[in-house]
């Protein structure tokens, strides 16, 4: 019982800092294209954005 308990708290804690990985990855694009850039911050999550970013990786 004690083992089940240990495993659960450690996969909830796993799963919280995927989580805010994630939160802080959203954050962080945002304020990077929103403020710095001097784009519309909700406008880094158009998938022509993206398509573009990626062209310059290939």
């Amino acid at each position: 019982m004690k083992l089940n308990r240990y495993i659960l708290t450690s996969l909830v804690k796993i799963l919280l800092v995927i989580l805010l990985a994630i939160l802080l990855f959203i954050a962080g694009t945002m304020i990077g294209y929103g403020i710095i850039g001097d784009g519309m911050p909700l406008k880094v999550f158009s998938p022509h954005l993206w398509n573009h970013i990626l062209d310059f990786m290939k």
